[in-house]
């Protein structure tokens, strides 16, 4: 009895500097926290700073090509962020949860003269503020079990998109009717993300102890929103279909 006391004794002496030198401090993790590898915090969520082309496909259920006639065939762009709640999750294989992402796009020209030849001093201009509510599906088993660093996902869902056309500083009308609405109807996505954190797994592991990123990542997508009211005549369809790239937080 006495001697089994002693080596609980000795193994707690043993253990607790060990305990203590783990932790967090103000120059990241050190102990072997740093280098806990795959042993990650509570994933939750991912969020998402998103930028590609956009050139809107305003003529595409139109008989003639007003948009292209106005603002021409130049490459448009838009921006925004998207925020994905990760719900239901296998560790280290998959998550499936919903998605909210917000962009914004504009584009300007000299307005066309009614006559038709040449154009006028003041600028036209349309703006399309887009909207989505996906469901996200994300498949992490080759990063975290093959350690591939990619994760291919999917997304599909609704779109809704606020737009407004000015003259000027004036919102453009027609027949007194004025140039705003909002289109809507279905958008999806396929893509890949590449991990980052290979790169430097120590700097990785240290910002999931200390503040709780688990992953950084670069991504490219193929995304298509078709917001013509499904099918409507009175909805003008100002969706694309574009390649999205950004990086993503995973926390």
């Amino acid at each position: 009895m006495r001697l089994a006391a002693s080596l609980a004794a000795l193994a707690i002496v043993v253990s607790a500097p060990a305990a203590l030198a783990q932790g967090v401090d103000d120059f990241g993790a050190y102990g072997g926290m740093e280098r806990r590898g795959l042993e990650r915090s509570r994933q939750d969520a991912a969020f998402e700073i998103r930028v590609g082309p956009y050139n809107p496909n305003v003529d595409d259920d139109l008989n003639g090509t007003p948009y292209a006639d106005i603002f021409g065939k130049k490459q448009r762009w838009h921006g925004g962020f998207e925020a994905d709640w990760q719900l239901f999750r296998i560790p280290q294989t998959l998550s499936l949860g919903p998605g909210f992402g917000a962009h914004y796009t504009s584009s300007s020209a000299k307005a066309p003269l009614e006559s038709g030849e040449g154009r006028s001093a003041q600028d036209t201009s349309l703006t399309i503020v887009p909207l989505h509510l996906v469901g996200v599906l994300r498949v992490d088993a080759l990063a975290d079990r093959l350690h591939v660093p990619f994760c291919p996902y999917a997304k599909l869902g609704f779109g809704y998109a606020f737009w407004w056309s000015k003259d000027g500083d004036k919102p453009a009308t027609s027949n007194g009717v004025q140039g705003k609405d909002a289109s809507y109807g279905l958008v999806y996505a396929l893509g890949i993300s590449g991990r980052l954190d290979w790169l430097d797994p120590d700097d990785a592991a240290s910002a999931d102890a200390s503040v709780g990123i688990n992953h950084s990542s670069i991504f490219i997508e193929y995304f298509s929103s078709n917001l013509n009211g499904f099918g409507s005549n009175s909805v003008m369809q100002v969706g694309t279909r574009t390649y999205v790239f950004g990086v993503m937080l995973e926390i």
